[in-house]
C-alpha cells in the first residue's frame, strides 16, 4: 500500500483523522501554497485560499473515491478554490485589463516573499500575458511538475489539448525571453 493510500485510509478513520490531517499538512501545505500563489498572485490571498482548500479537503475526504491520486485530487480542490476566490473578488468594471495585469505584477515584485532575478521577472511578465488557460497549463506543468495526465484531471481537459497549449506557451517564452 502506498504512503498516500495509507494516509487516505487514516483520514477516513474518525479516530485517526486529526493526526492524519496534520501529516497531510506537513506533506502538502507548501506545494499547494505555491500552486495557489501562482493563480492568486499575492501571499495574503494565497494564504486565505490555502486555508479554504484544506478546510474543504478535511470536510470532503470521506467523498474521495480514489479514482485519481490524493495529490491530484487536492490540486483540483486548490485550483477550484483559487478560481472561486478570483471570481468572487474580481472587479466589475475593468477599464484597462493590461493596467490591472501590470498592477498585479508590481504588487508581486514588491512582495517581500518574491526573490526573483531579472530573468524570472521577465518570465513572469511573459506568462502574465498568456490567456488564463495557457497560463494555468504552463504553471502546472513547468512549476508544479505535474504530468499532463494529472493536469487533465485537474482542469478536465484532454491531454492532447494540454500538450499543444503547453508547447505553444514554451515556444512563445523561447521567442520572447531572448528579446
Amino acid at each position: 500500500m502506498s504512503k498516500d493510500a495509507e494516509l487516505v485510509k487514516k483520514l477516513k478513520d474518525s479516530k485517526l483523522k486529526d493526526s492524519a490531517f496534520s501529516q497531510l499538512l506537513d506533506i502538502y501545505q507548501e506545494r499547494l501554497y505555491w500552486h495557489i500563489r501562482k493563480i492568486v498572485v499575492t501571499h495574503e490571498n494565497a494564504d486565505d485560499v490555502l486555508q479554504n482548500t484544506f478546510i474543504r479537503i478535511y470536510k470532503s475526504i470521506q467523498n474521495f473515491q480514489e479514482k485519481s491520486s490524493l495529490h491530484t485530487w487536492m490540486y483540483r480542490i486548490a485550483y477550484n478554490e483559487s478560481i472561486r476566490f478570483l471570481d468572487k473578488n474580481k472587479k466589475k468594471d475593468y477599464d484597462n485589463i493590461d493596467a490591472i495585469s501590470e498592477s498585479n505584477l508590481e504588487v508581486l515584485f514588491e512582495d517581500v516573499y518574491f526573490d526573483g532575478d531579472e530573468i524570472q521577472k521577465k518570465l513572469t511578465k511573459i506568462i502574465n500575458k498568456f490567456s488564463v488557460k495557457q497560463k494555468r497549463v504552463f504553471q502546472m506543468k513547468y512549476f508544479d511538475d505535474l504530468s499532463f495526465r494529472e493536469i487533465s484531471k485537474i482542469l478536465e481537459v484532454s491531454e492532447s489539448t494540454l500538450k499543444s497549449t503547453y508547447y505553444a506557451a514554451v515556444k512563445i517564452i523561447e521567442e520572447k525571453i531572448l528579446l
